[in-house]
């Protein structure tokens, strides 16, 4: 089958190649029966136009590059499924690219799609270090941050606030009488990490108290799971929180096989919902956070911010907790 090009509208209408053009980009130069006649063209043709040569013609390439890590495209699917619903209204294009955490380093990707020449960037990264955020902040191209709190002159970012998250769950257990609390270290998120302790310790010192539960997990450890096998022997929790499905896992497995019973002994509670905490044994308990929402809003705001229109800076998420069988309540 012949590709229908912008040539056979031009001769089909005709008109020039160049008010063809004119016509696909919305220029309001073309006016009455020579717009209706290219329009008719097109539709008659099927034609489409290419979104790259489309692109050109406004100095604009319509496309979004959107960063994701490799490791989490099962958390990632449905902001992936957001930010591109919300593409496809304002006609833009996603390119995909994916960060191997040891191998591909965030900002050397954002650099070959930047000279790709893209109009903006999303990135998907709940592990983006202070420095990285500073580096990220320095291209003069608007920048889109999923999961990170941050802003600047071309960063925006969509969040749920997991300190906030941490610092409400502890308090109401510490309100419960419950103070031996735990937080285990996600030795593949830091920044995360370090916003679980921090809302932990603001709990503990807006009660009085001092929180002494964060538990890293040591560098010879293969494993959280063989590490907590050991620690169980000699530490006991009224609450441990993980961050990931496979380490609240790892918690409820290693507790069982020291005698400790969840949640009678222990409660156990994930910070990141994902579709295996119900299918473990106790379902895990976890913060049901609203990932289409995060894509949707992410890829509104970079169309904001392509426009220049005035938007947030820092959108803030809610999320909400949901109570399985790893918690009393």
């Amino acid at each position: 089958m012949k590709r229908i090009t912008i040539y056979d509208v031009a001769k089909e209408a005709g008109v020039s190649l160049a008010t063809v053009s004119r016509v696909i980009n919305g220029s309001s130069v073309v006016k009455g029966n020579t717009r209706d006649r290219v329009q008719a063209a097109v539709d008659k043709l099927g034609y489409k136009p290419n979104a790259i040569a489309q692109g050109l013609a406004l100095q604009k390439t319509t496309t979004i590059g959107l960063i994701v890590p490799e490791a989490s495209f099962t958390y990632t699917g449905q902001i992936i499924n957001g930010l591109i619903d919300v593409a496809k209204i304002y006609n833009y294009n996603i390119m995909l690219h994916t960060v191997t955490a040891g191998i591909t380093d965030l900002t050397s990707v954002v650099e070959e799609i930047i000279k790709s020449q893209v109009d903006g960037v999303v990135v998907y990264n709940d592990k983006i270090e202070s420095d990285q955020l500073e580096l990220l902040s320095r291209y003069n191209i608007p920048i889109v941050l999923i999961g990170n709190k941050a802003k600047g002159d071309k960063v925006s970012s969509v969040f749920v606030d997991v300190k906030k998250a941490i610092f409400e769950l502890t308090t109401k257990y510490l309100e419960e009488g419950k103070e031996k609390i735990a937080i285990l270290q996600d030795r593949k998120n830091h920044y995360s990490t370090e916003l679980m302790v921090a809302g932990a310790t603001e709990a503990y010192a807006a009660k009085g108290k001092v929180f002494d539960g964060y538990v890293p997990i040591p560098v010879e450890a293969r494993t959280s799971y063989v590490f907590l096998g050991k620690w169980f022997k000699n530490h006991s929790y009224d609450v441990m929180i993980g961050n990931r499905d496979s380490q609240a896992m790892a918690i409820i497995n290693a507790a069982r096989e020291n005698g400790i019973r969840v949640p009678e002994d222990m409660e156990v509670i994930c910070v990141i919902d994902t579709k295996y905490n119900s299918m473990m044994r106790p379902q895990i308990s976890s913060f049901s956070i609203p990932s289409y929402d995060l894509g949707a809003v992410a890829m509104r705001v970079m169309t904001k911010m392509l426009q220049d229109q005035d938007t947030d800076r820092e959108i803030e998420l809610s999320y909400l907790f949901t109570p399985r069988q790893s918690t009393k309540s």
